[in-house]
């Protein structure tokens, strides 16, 4: 299980994707990645410029042994961002999930725009949802191929630790 303090990346290769809302289309992608992003309570600057380092640089595209050896920046992939919040979801007690864990909406909010920056100043083309509102998402996975990325693979942390 994935620390609900930490922020979360779910990274899906596509052929395409697209968010749309209220029927219209907002961002649309072909060939990249479509990113779920959760944001933590305690989640720094730091966290979202690890995870988009991480993502711009992983090897997870075909080369022509099909071998996943190609980066998002060697196919020159382009990415959909969404703010899922509900990634930090605490499900250890009852039905019902908790979402305590995850950051206030002006802190999320701040972090997600600038992990989006992180992939612009990477020469990574973005486009995105729209923070706090509904969304459809269409996502045309390939492979499929889909990673977890958790922050605190890079910055383990503690009970206790200040943020």
């Amino acid at each position: 299980m994935y620390d609900a303090s930490a922020m979360i990346a779910v990274i899906q290769r596509v052929s395409e994707g697209e968010v749309r809302i209220k029927g219209k289309s907002r961002g649309k992608i072909g060939q990249g990645f479509v990113i779920l992003l959760g944001v933590a309570d305690d989640d720094q600057k730091q966290d979202a410029e690890w995870l988009a380092d991480k993502i711009v640089n992983m090897r997870i595209f075909e080369d022509a042994n099909n071998k996943m050896n190609l980066s998002l920046r060697d196919v020159e992939g382009r990415v959909l961002v969404i703010s899922q919040f509900t990634l930090l979801a605490d499900y250890k007690r009852g039905r019902r999930p908790g979402f305590t864990r995850a950051a206030k909406p002006e802190l999320a909010n701040e972090l997600y725009e600038y992990f989006m920056d992180q992939l612009w100043m990477k020469d990574i083309q973005v486009e995105k949802g729209e923070f706090r509102t509904e969304m459809q998402v269409h996502i045309m996975n390939e492979g499929p191929v889909t990673m977890v990325l958790d922050s605190t693979v890079k910055f383990p942390r503690e009970p206790g630790d200040p943020a």
